[in-house]
C-alpha cells in the first residue's frame, strides 16, 4: 500500500486498537495467478511477541484451499472514509478523500477443531458477552454446534508485516483542518461524522 510519510501509523497500540474496532474486513488470496477475496470478520490477538489474524469461512468457499499454495496472505481492514472538498481549504486545491486502513501480510495456517473452537468462544464473547440474552458457546447446544463446526474452516495468519495508512489532513495548517472538522460534522452521511471525530482525536 502506498503511504506517504505524513499518514504512515507505526503505534502497534493504535493499530492494535483500530483492527479490533474494525475487524470485519477482506481476505485477498491468488489461484493461479488471479487474486481471490472474502470479506469476514476478524479477531486480531496477540502471543508473546507475535500477532495472528483469525478467523473462518464457508467450507463450500474453495478460497481456504489456496492457503497451501499462497506464499502470503493480505488482510485489508478499513475505518470509516469521507469525501474532503477543495472548498474548505483557505487556499484553491483539489479535493480528496480521508480514510484510515492497514494491510496485513502473513502466512495462512489451518485451525485445528480445538483451536477453532476456541477462537468461535472469544469471538461470540466479544460480540455477545455485553448482551441481555447473551449467545455463548456454553449456551448453544452441542448438536447445533457439532453440525455448524462441519460447515466452516478456521484459520490464523501469522502476520510478518503490517501497513498502516491514517488519511486524515494531516498535511493541511491548522485552519483548514479545523474547518475540514466543521464541514465533514454538516455533511448528511454518517462516516463523514466519524471521520471528523477520528480527526478531533489526532
Amino acid at each position: 500500500m502506498y503511504i506517504p510519510k505524513q499518514f504512515k501509523v507505526t503505534d502497534m497500540n493504535e493499530i492494535r486498537d483500530f483492527v479490533r474496532e474494525n475487524s470485519f474486513g477482506t481476505l485477498v488470496t491468488t489461484k493461479k495467478g488471479r487474486p481471490v477475496a472474502t470479506h469476514l470478520p476478524f479477531q486480531f490477538i496477540q502471543k508473546d511477541d507475535e500477532w495472528y489474524v483469525t478467523g473462518h469461512m464457508a467450507y463450500g468457499n474453495p478460497q481456504w484451499r489456496t492457503f497451501e499454495t499462497c506464499e502470503e496472505v493480505l488482510v485489508m481492514v478499513q475505518g470509516p472514509h469521507a469525501y474532503v472538498s477543495s472548498s474548505w481549504y483557505s487556499r484553491e486545491n483539489v479535493p480528496t478523500w480521508n480514510y484510515q486502513a492497514v494491510h496485513m501480510y502473513g502466512k495462512a495456517i489451518i485451525l485445528t477443531e480445538e483451536e477453532l473452537v476456541e477462537d468461535l468462544t472469544a469471538l461470540l464473547k466479544k460480540y455477545e458477552g455485553h448482551r441481555e440474552n447473551a449467545v455463548l458457546w456454553d449456551t448453544l447446544s452441542p448438536e447445533l454446534l457439532d453440525r455448524e463446526l462441519k460447515g466452516i474452516v478456521g484459520f490464523k495468519v501469522k502476520v510478518n508485516e503490517i501497513q498502516a495508512a491514517f488519511k486524515l489532513s494531516q498535511n493541511r495548517n491548522e485552519t483548514d483542518y479545523n474547518n475540514i472538522i466543521d464541514q465533514l460534522r454538516n455533511e448528511r452521511d454518517s462516516q463523514s461524522k466519524q471521520v471528523a471525530d477520528q480527526m478531533e482525536k489526532k
